[in-house]
């Protein structure tokens, strides 16, 4: 449980003081060293009397109401609606960042609305979402806002999503997952060079937030790489990287590999183009990932579910609608009764492509 300051700071637990009376903070793999007063990079995580504290506990930057499949999530309770929410700022400095107005902000203001985790998971109900995202910006850095509130959810029987880079140190990691039922990682690339260049960060971590999902929790979780022109699209990292995901991972873990358009420090490059991403799900299948997906572009056959088996098609999507549905009540391929990997019920849900904006 949280201690509360004031009401939107909270302390934390993972930081430790240094020599020089700087605190630094032991969250993410940034390790941040902070003077008295100073905040982190990641905007909302500040040295106040040389403690580490949470300085927007209960303000996000909105709430809405999305189709899962946009989180993406297209194994996991299909077709339903998602109440999603935020806070500002961010601990990677992605040049391409396509949410840049959220998470590079450096103003309170953007913190506009206000709710405790109980009002978020009481409308999230009313609403009748079946789980929440944690989302927009990365859930690591509102840790202690993100748990809370999934606790809440628990209670009521809702499921919690954290759209993630993954980049995050190993104890939080795990308080972190505790209380997630599904997760979708940015896997930005498959090189050291790229993260630490077009990132700030580095790749290493990642990838052992991707091995403990797999190997140490129960978590369903999905993969997200957007393809930018000329940076992390050739075919040889691409192999690279979907060989890897099916040895380390599993063939059962869904990719996407979605469209890139200029953005924020990186508006010099092209669109993706859909041959691009047509071509990457190819070597994902190629190389044995059973769900490989394109998104941001329309592709009804590349966006829809096969069977892994027989190749039939088991769920039909044109971008977040629902069409074909030939999964049985225990999520078994009609033609020839082989297992789809996931979470599903009994009977699709029709919120389609609808958003909707809320206000607590």
């Amino acid at each position: 449980m949280t201690t509360m300051l004031s009401a939107y700071t909270v302390t934390t637990r993972y930081w430790h003081l240094l020599d020089d009376g700087k605190v630094q903070c032991d969250l993410c793999p940034r390790f941040c060293k902070l003077h008295e007063g100073q905040r982190g990079l990641c905007f909302i995580r500040q040295n106040l009397d040389s403690q580490i504290v949470m300085t927007s506990y209960s303000r996000s930057s909105g709430f809405a109401i999305d189709p899962i499949e946009k989180k993406p999530l297209n194994h996991f309770l299909p077709g339903t609606p998602i109440f999603s929410f935020g806070t500002a700022g961010c601990n990677l400095a992605c040049k391409f960042c396509q949410n840049w107005d959220i998470s590079k902000s450096r103003e309170m203001d953007t913190l506009m609305s206000k709710a405790t985790p109980q009002a978020i998971a009481k409308a999230a109900l009313a609403y009748g979402c079946s789980s929440v995202a944690y989302t927009y910006n990365d859930p690591v850095i509102f840790h202690e806002y993100a748990i809370d509130t999934a606790q809440a959810c628990r209670e009521l029987g809702l499921k919690s999503v954290a759209v993630t880079a993954g980049y995050v140190c190993a104890e939080p990691r795990a308080e972190f997952y505790r209380y997630m039922d599904a997760a979708n990682v940015d896997l930005k690339a498959f090189s050291e060079d790229f993260y630490h260049k077009v990132t700030g960060g580095h790749l290493q971590p990642v990838l052992e937030t991707l091995e403990y999902l797999k190997h140490e929790t129960q978590v369903w979780f999905e993969l997200t790489t957007l393809l930018i022109p000329g940076e992390n699209d050739s075919e040889a990292e691409l192999e690279t990287m979907t060989q890897w995901v099916v040895e380390k991972l599993g063939p059962d873990v869904p990719m996407h590999f979605t469209a890139f358009h200029p953005d924020w420090k990186m508006t010099d490059k092209p669109h993706t183009a859909k041959s691009s991403l047509l071509l990457a799900r190819s070597i994902a299948s190629k190389n044995g990932v059973r769900y490989a997906y394109v998104g941001n572009v329309h592709d009804k056959a590349a966006e829809s579910t096969y069977c892994h088996h027989c190749g039939e098609l088991l769920i039909g999507r044109d971008w977040y609608v629902l069409s074909d549905w030939n999964l049985d009540a225990a999520s078994h391929c009609r033609f020839c009764g082989t297992q789809c990997a996931g979470l599903f019920q009994a009977k699709p849900g029709d919120w389609g492509a609808k958003r909707q904006s809320v206000r607590l």
